[in-house]
């Protein structure tokens, strides 16, 4: 069955935050972590912490429009998401056998894609929201 075009949005969405977070050092240990109760886009480890990122993807049609008034992508998580990807998180940590020593946080990434040029580029901004309170 063919991805939908919010599919293909949401990919190209952690594509790029998987891209921004490696070259900021983070390590990625799994990506699209999925449980019928919730799910968690990228898992990735920096200094020993461990980050559980949501990424929010919006198509913006110009990267210049974006001013501290316009919507952001990360008001989509909601109460309900994170109690989601808590129980996500809750799961991963029992399955992959990490150790209540470690510590970890739920992070989110805002991915702004510009609508593409004719010349097919397209220009993307990146939102980094480490720790979100729970």
């Amino acid at each position: 069955m063919p991805k939908t075009i919010r599919q293909l949005t949401g990919n190209l969405g952690e594509d790029v935050a998987c891209k921004f977070l490696a070259g900021r050092g983070y390590k990625l240990k799994k990506r699209n972590y999925l449980k019928q109760f919730g799910e968690i886009d990228i898992v990735v480890e920096k200094d020993k912490v461990l980050h559980f990122v949501e990424v929010k993807t919006k198509n913006v049609p110009s990267l210049d429009e974006i001013d501290e008034n316009s919507y952001e992508a990360e008001e989509n998580v909601h109460k309900w998401k994170i109690e989601r990807l808590q129980r996500a998180v809750a799961a991963y940590l029992m399955e992959f056998n990490v150790p209540d020593d470690v510590e970890y946080q739920i992070d989110v990434v805002a991915v702004y894609l510009e609508e593409p040029k004719a010349t097919g580029e397209r220009r993307t901004r990146v939102r980094y929201l480490p720790a979100i309170s729970l």
